[in-house]
């Protein structure tokens, strides 16, 4: 061995992609709609219908995330597709375990809406907390 660390992936395959165009570059985003059905249904539509479009990253924590999908920029607002938050989806091989993994934001349990949080680290503490739908891939500075 070269003295590298590897390490058995146990995240379910990713069906779907999305493309982020920030002003620090793109950010492609993996989904887990089949895990995730609901949170997956919810950004992809947000997305389509334009939502998305001029959010700023309103909340960045140095090695924790970074948060947006909130159109007023002040993190108090957004709303789900389904005109009211839905509930967490937790699935078991879906963790906190790493950079870049995107997940919903709210205030409490089953209290999704639009906004969404990529992470900067190993975010084991947030654990059923937060409903993990996506993860960025390829070269960028977030995974």
């Amino acid at each position: 061995a070269d003295g590298a660390s590897f390490v058995y992936n146990t995240e379910p395959p990713t069906n779907g992609k999305v493309v982020i165009t920030t002003t620090c570059g793109d950010l492609d985003v993996e989904l887990w709609p089949k895990e995730t059905p609901m949170a997956c249904r919810n950004f992809l539509q947000l997305c389509l219908d334009g939502y998305y479009d001029d959010c700023i990253f309103h909340r960045i924590i140095q090695n924790f995330m970074l948060q947006t999908g909130d159109p007023t920029g002040t993190g108090n607002g957004g709303e789900s597709i389904y005109g009211k938050p839905f509930k967490n989806e937790v699935h078991s091989r879906l963790r906190f375990s790493h950079r870049g993994i995107v997940a919903t934001a709210n205030s409490g349990q089953n209290d999704n809406g639009s906004q969404f949080f990529i992470t900067l680290g190993d975010c084991k503490w947030l654990k059923g907390k937060h409903t993990i739908f996506g993860k960025i891939t390829g070269k960028t500075i977030y995974n």
